[in-house]
């Protein structure tokens, strides 16, 4: 590829349940500190997840806040702490060549349950309904936040892609790049999920939602004793560049991204298809003009449910069974399920590796289940390694929606 159409990432924005910031989160993923923690939710009292705590107001004013939403919130701190490590100064840039591209899971559910809450109060009078809810439920309320907020006049949008999204944003931010749509693209991922009593609920009633007396072992993806998915809250943004852009500004490179591929499983709502699986990593492969055994770091989707580890374990076996010097984990055992954020999170978790040559563990493994058996599956301890110059992230979704991102580590 030509400098033009080679994708670089400049900046990251973050706010995860274990770090408000990249170096945060890194260091409590390395060290093994869990984020997941105890709430109290309407209906069903205490449920274990995963919380964010940042400054709401670093880059929003209290009014900004009062009109919009958490999932907004969280979308604005992570857009303009990227730009902000990136170096981009809109004011230097042309506004209208700047895109946001937000992937999400769910949105409106938190603002219209809140509603429906208020109006009870009040025999369900619905004049007392708020006249900033349909901005704060229409589906690109994030992406539209940070447009808003930051004066950002190039396309936003949010990508409804389940579990997927997070891959999906960076996937289409690299994507309007190569179309000259935009010079500048953020992409990534938000999740509000933790304010709804629904999720919870739903996941509840699926017998999929988390239990466990310490809340920090309650994300168990690939231990035989997993009970279900821990819901969190987060966001992920990323500044993408053509490189040939990011050299005239003497951007800082953190990775280039060189491979993506999404597809859909076509068969059940909630069980994910191996086959299909296994047919996104091999196209984001080819894609990326590299075998499975060039690949350090395989971030896998897992979010501790019985069927989904499974049938992901099989899928890597098939990729990169024969791979020795591949190594799988799990960031998703560190912070619980962040919806749309989670695939953009665990990519920003595991990106230290590419010069720390570091495989960060999955905790909560005390007793692997054998079904989900994978090869260099780093468990409960980081791992020191020879190097690696190729990250895999996997990110699926309900609907039978899949994504595969790779980088690589940057050389010029």
């Amino acid at each position: 590829m030509t400098d033009e159409q080679r994708i670089v990432i400049t900046g990251i924005g973050l706010a995860s349940p274990n770090g408000e910031n990249l170096e945060a989160f890194r260091k409590s993923l390395l060290a093994g500190v869990s984020g997941v923690t105890t709430m109290e939710t309407r209906f069903m009292g205490e449920v274990l997840a995963g919380l964010c705590r940042f400054d709401e107001f670093k880059y929003q004013t209290k009014k900004d806040r009062r009109r919009g939403t958490r999932a907004g919130s969280i979308a604005i701190y992570c857009a303009a702490q990227a730009l902000d490590r990136a170096g981009v100064d809109l004011d230097s840039v042309d506004r209208s060549r700047v895109g946001v591209f937000a992937g999400i899971t769910e949105h409106g559910t938190v603002e219209t349950e809140n509603e429906i809450d208020l109006i009870r109060q009040f025999d369900y009078d619905t004049s007392y309904w708020s006249h900033h809810h349909n901005p704060r439920t229409v589906a690109n309320n994030p992406a539209g936040e940070v447009s808003i907020r930051l004066d950002i006049r190039g396309p936003h949008y949010t990508i409804g892609a389940a579990c997927a999204a997070g891959n999906a944003g960076l996937i289409q931010g690299a994507q309007m790049l190569r179309l000259d749509e935009v010079d500048i693209a953020l992409g990534g991922g938000v999740s509000e999920a933790t304010g709804s009593f629904g999720i919870f609920a739903s996941f509840a009633s699926e017998h999929a939602l988390a239990t466990h007396a310490d809340p920090t072992k309650a994300s168990r993806p690939f231990d035989k004793d997993r009970n279900g998915i821990v819901v969190s809250e987060g966001g992920g943004l990323f500044v993408l560049e053509r490189l040939s852009e990011a050299r005239k500004r003497g951007a800082p490179i953190v990775c280039e991204l060189v491979g993506y591929a999404m597809n859909s499983d076509a068969s059940d709502p909630v069980v994910p298809n191996p086959d299909r699986l296994e047919e996104c990593m091999r196209l984001a492969l080819k894609r990326a003009g590299i075998e499975p055994a060039d690949v350090g770091i395989v971030s896998t989707h897992a979010t501790a449910t019985e069927l989904g580890d499974i049938q992901e374990a099989r899928a890597l076996r098939r990729v990169f069974g024969e791979c020795s010097h591949t190594y799988v984990n799990n960031t998703k055992s560190f912070i619980g399920h962040a919806m749309g954020a989670a695939g953009v999170l665990e990519l920003a978790g595991n990106l230290g590796s590419l010069e720390d040559r570091v495989v960060h563990a999955t905790i909560n493994l005390d007793a692997p289940d054998p079904r989900c058996e994978v090869r260099n599956l780093v468990m409960n301890e980081a791992r020191s390694v020879d190097r690696v110059d190729y990250i895999l992230n996997n990110s699926f979704g309900m609907l039978g929606t899949n994504s595969a991102v790779i980088v690589k580590r940057y050389t010029g």
